[in-house]
């Protein structure tokens, strides 16, 4: 995979000049579905495609925003949808501990619960085996959590997880996987993979019990392996012969190198069906942004954008972040960035986003989110414009 570019001016904000003819892409027809996948462009290893759901498309590559408690913090889903995201991302794991996926049913699904029209992910609780360490149990059947608001018992299975987003109603569900740190040794590193194999099968079959996407509901397998190319190139081998509806890779930024992640990452994609899309889980950064797509990823979610945005730091052009707590910025009338057309910069200066900084005022963290987002989003349609040969 080509090293990813920190100068975001000349890739982001400003059009080249060279123009590069694009690989012309002979589509499969596929059946009508629930869910579906096209492949529109290809330059290079960098894909342009679009995803049709029962909630509408969304155009790839792509970043979704992540909501983890069905709410992105401090935003409302017109705020989120100005920003030009088209997907979002809620944490299943989380909302059967709270308020409880049977309820979320009741009251309509998650697209009424949340106030969302668009497309909706769901994760399934595979990362909070990594995130959650000494409160989970793992064995060949599944995961026993501990629940970080009331210390209860929680047990979920392949199937179990895929039942809880069937009830909670996204577009696409994700296989339960066993997400283990990047420094895992090697030992470890396998009975992972292995197990998330084992679980991917279980949930296929159900998966396919149930009608597969035909009833409105993709469901992604997940590629794990560590840092290991071999079985990452592996584990994406046995999940292609499972023939699921897209294909994540996960266990990536927890902790390896740059060069490590960009490793497996290229051994995983590689192995991937040319004609599903790929998702890179958990990864946020513009430079880890263009080096993916680069390499032939279409989606991505994170929640560094509004991370960044409530610890009061705003992604920037030249591939740092402006910390707008710092005095430089107490007389600064400029935007946040210069030609940026997100609301944040348009209507305010980065003197009073410091001042809300400073201050403490839940403004701050609003309206920098807002700016990340849309950072991210306008980034994403400059590489799908690239893809097609129009940058």
């Amino acid at each position: 995979m080509p090293a990813a570019s920190c100068h975001f001016r000349s890739e982001f904000f400003r059009p080249k000049k060279r123009r590069v003819r694009p690989q012309s892409i002979a589509v499969k027809e596929a059946p009508v579905t629930g869910f579906r996948f096209e492949l529109l462009a290809q330059t290079g290893a960098l894909r342009r495609g679009r995803c049709h759901t029962a909630h509408g498309t969304f155009e790839t590559p792509c970043f979704a925003p992540v909501g983890t408690y069905a709410t992105l913090k401090g935003l409302t889903p017109e705020q989120v949808k100005a920003t030009g995201a088209e997907l979002v991302l809620a944490n299943s794991y989380h909302l059967h501990v709270r308020p409880g996926a049977e309820r979320i049913e009741r009251l309509g699904g998650l697209h009424a619960f949340m106030g969302w029209d668009g497309p909706i992910l769901t994760d399934s609780g595979g990362y909070q085996v990594f995130s959650l360490g000494g409160k989970v149990q793992i064995d060949q059947d599944g995961v026993t959590f501990q629940s970080v608001i009331d210390g209860s018992s929680h047990r979920c299975t392949p199937e179990s997880v895929l039942t809880f987003q069937k009830q909670l109603g996204p577009d696409i569900a994700m296989v339960l996987d066993h997400c283990p740190a990047g420094d895992a040794p090697p030992e470890y590193q396998r009975a992972a993979h292995e197990r998330t194999l084992l679980w991917a099968r279980r949930a296929r079959d159900l998966h396919a019990s149930w009608g597969g996407s035909a009833r409105g509901q993709a469901v992604f397998g997940i590629v794990q392996g560590g840092t290991d190319p071999a079985l990452r190139a592996e584990s994406a081998q046995a999940l292609a012969a499972m023939d699921f509806d897209g294909y994540a890779i996960g266990g990536l930024s927890v902790g390896e190198t740059k060069q490590q992640m960009a490793t497996a990452l290229d051994a995983a994609v590689h192995e991937l069906p040319a004609q599903k899309v790929r998702y890179m889980m958990g990864v946020g950064m513009p430079e880890d942004l263009l080096a993916a797509t680069a390499g032939g990823v279409d989606m991505f979610d994170c929640v560094v954008p509004t991370r960044h945005g409530r610890n009061h730091q705003a992604f920037a052009p030249d591939g740092g972040v402006l910390k707008l707590r710092n005095a430089q910025y107490a007389d600064d009338p400029r935007p946040l960035v210069e030609g940026c057309p997100c609301y944040c910069c348009r209507k305010y200066c980065r003197a009073y986003l410091r001042h809300l900084a400073v201050a403490n005022e839940m403004l701050a963290g609003i309206l920098l989110s807002i700016h990340n987002i849309h950072f991210l989003q306008d980034l994403m349609r400059s590489i799908r414009a690239r893809a097609e040969g129009n940058a």
